[in-house]
């Protein structure tokens, strides 16, 4: 197997739903060992939602990693933890602030002994300030990060149906992990990183804040809708689909083309982008009109042919039957004890030399307590 770019790398995963094990899924994915320490009596919750042999909960965050369990209340499991630490390249957690202290697992309790120790903690809120102790889930960093106040009508509020925050937070803490890596290869020595929910989802609105500093203005969902020039239809045959213009004037008058309605290009409402910013709201009733006459798939040539940036709302069924997809492999069929196959999504990241790997599924729980825990057993004994 070709190697990957963090083979030889050993990550100790104490980490449970999405943050975390993100993080150590994403470096998993380049060629790291990754051990993943659970509580034996049930190990990571997302464990039980869905079939005890596998679910895509679990399987989408945990895949080509190994699974250990140790009682952490134990002072057995906490020994066997901290001999696991000593020899980690990385640590990632996603424990409440100080709860790694508390374990005598905390970066400052195992630097000394490992100097070139890397790790990674994931909070919530950040590991200082008022609200240092809360409980921080993912939908809680979208509302406070002010993501969620972009992406829904706030007089009308819902939820969003992926776990955006949690996914940042754990995409942002491998960022870190690999800096950190790379520096230890200058200095000798690794370092603490850490990231929050708050933090990695704020970074993620700094356009948006960037705007508000600038004008005042506080944004909302349509903020960026009307700048991009971002439209959602709905064509004839009830199918949803989305055109975005952005700037350039080549789009704009190739929509004008597609739908037939060159006489809007001479309406002093719409003859310029800040006047078509001005009265989105008319504009975008125009165009809906015209979407009604077609089904989506003749829009959707119309609007290719004269090269605007669109495409269809796809649900997740037809994500993975359009041709690009498939071109590009993003379906992973794994092989499974149980199942035969399970599918995941591949990783994003295309390497020259060094591709990214989907080989396991996520592991069973203490599946390799044997091959691992029995080690230091032998260790210890010796």
């Amino acid at each position: 197997m070709t190697p990957g770019a963090l083979d030889g790398v050993t990550i100790l995963e104490f980490a449970s739903y999405v943050s975390g094990p993100f993080c150590g899924m994403l470096l998993a994915d380049l060629g790291a060992t990754v051990v993943k320490v659970e509580n034996p009596d049930g190990g990571d919750p997302f464990r039980d939602w869905g079939r005890s042999d596998y679910n895509g909960t679990f399987g989408s965050m945990n895949r080509n990693k190994k699974s250990v369990t140790l009682d952490l209340k134990t002072a057995e499991g906490k020994a066997a933890a901290r001999e696991l630490a000593l020899s980690a390249d990385v640590i990632i957690e996603n424990f409440r602030a100080g709860v790694m202290a508390r374990l005598g697992l905390d970066y400052e309790s195992l630097c000394v002994e490992n100097p070139r120790l890397v790790y990674c903690g994931v909070t919530g809120f950040g590991s200082i300030g008022p609200y240092s102790q809360r409980p921080g889930y993912d939908t809680v960093g979208q509302a406070m990060s002010g993501l969620l106040g972009v992406l829904t009508d706030r007089m009308a509020p819902q939820p969003m149906g992926v776990s955006l925050s949690d996914h940042l937070a754990g995409t942002f803490a491998a960022y870190g992990v690999l800096a950190a890596l790379m520096a230890r290869e200058k200095s000798g020595r690794g370092q603490k990183v850490e990231t929050s929910l708050l933090e990695a989802t704020l970074a993620f609105v700094g356009e948006n804040a960037s705007t508000y500093f600038e004008d005042r203005k506080v944004p909302s969902r349509a903020t960026r809708c009307q700048r991009a020039q971002v439209f959602a239809f709905t064509a004839g045959d009830g199918l949803p689909f989305v055109v975005h213009l952005s700037s350039p004037p080549k789009f704009w008058t190739g929509l004008l083309k597609a739908t037939g309605l060159d006489a809007l290009a001479s309406d002093a409402r719409f003859a310029t982008r800040p006047a078509r910013v001005a009265n989105y709201d008319a504009l975008r009733d125009h165009f809906q009109a015209a979407f009604r006459a077609r089904p989506r798939a003749e829009w959707l040539e119309l609007l290719g042919a004269a090269d605007v940036p669109s495409g269809p709302i796809n649900s997740i069924e037809e994500v993975f039957a359009d041709p690009q997809v498939v071109a590009l492999g993003l379906r992973k069929d794994l092989p499974h004890r149980t199942r035969g196959a399970v599918t995941v999504v591949g990783n994003p990241v295309r390497f020259s030399a060094t591709p990214a790997r989907v080989v396991t599924p996520a592991p069973d729980l203490g599946a390799d307590n044997a091959a691992i825990l029995g080690a230091i057993a032998a260790k210890t004994k010796n």
